[in-house]
């Protein structure tokens, strides 16, 4: 059985585990040739996004409720996280290095997203929507504290539509190792500080001349 220890010497090495479905107990090893990361405090917002949070109601939770985090992103009709899984994210948080941002609009669950951290490196995992714009506003809201509290590589794994429309984009297994290691070498800290509320991450939003 994988130990939490064993986890990070595979972040540390630049692989990660999936499970085939949650019904196997097995996991495996994934080392992809391209790797997709997002930008440290640079995730694009379209305008149809920031009027959604200009609107109100939004709100962010840092480490609330972990484990209803990672319930929620594998309640999904296909899912890699299976028990095993889900217990050694379990065993990280409660060591500090799994930490989960949760969404909230007008008070009720509506989306989040989980991660591992090493150095100066935050491993996502995996991210939910229980509503329109909630795991992009997970996305927003992860960016901005990364990049506060001193991270410098944001590893999504893949790359997907959903990612690149965000910033998102694939670098080489080789380029990715080297932002890797200069990452680890840092001592960053995701509780260095509290979530910003809606107009303080509104307002550090960069500027696009081309967001729609």
């Amino acid at each position: 059985m994988l130990t939490p220890a064993q986890l990070l010497a595979g972040y540390a090495r630049g692989v990660f585990p999936m499970a085939e479905s949650a019904d196997d107990d097995r996991l495996y090893w994934f080392d992809p040739p391209m790797r997709g990361v997002l930008p440290v405090g640079g995730v694009h917002a379209a305008r149809s996004l920031r009027r959604d949070l200009r609107r109100g109601g939004w709100s962010a939770h840092l480490d609330g409720d972990f484990d209803r985090v990672v319930a929620a992103c594998a309640d999904r009709e296909t899912t890699w996280i299976n028990a095993p899984l889900a217990d050694l994210y379990h065993r990280l948080h409660r060591a500090g290095h799994a930490h989960a941002i949760e969404i909230r609009h007008d008070g009720a669950f509506a989306g989040g997203i989980f991660g591992v951290t090493l150095g100066g490196a935050f491993f996502g995992e995996s991210m939910v929507s229980r509503r329109r714009n909630g795991s992009r506003m997970a996305l927003l809201w992860t960016s901005a504290h990364l990049a506060r509290c001193g991270f410098r590589l944001f590893d999504t794994q893949f790359l997907t539509p959903h990612l690149a429309r965000m910033g998102g984009v694939e670098i080489p297994r080789a380029v990715y190792r080297k932002r890797l290691s200069a990452a680890l070498a840092l001592q960053a800290d995701f509780l260095a500080h509290p979530l910003p509320d809606a107009d303080a991450l509104l307002a550090g939003l960069p500027v696009r001349s081309d967001s729609s």
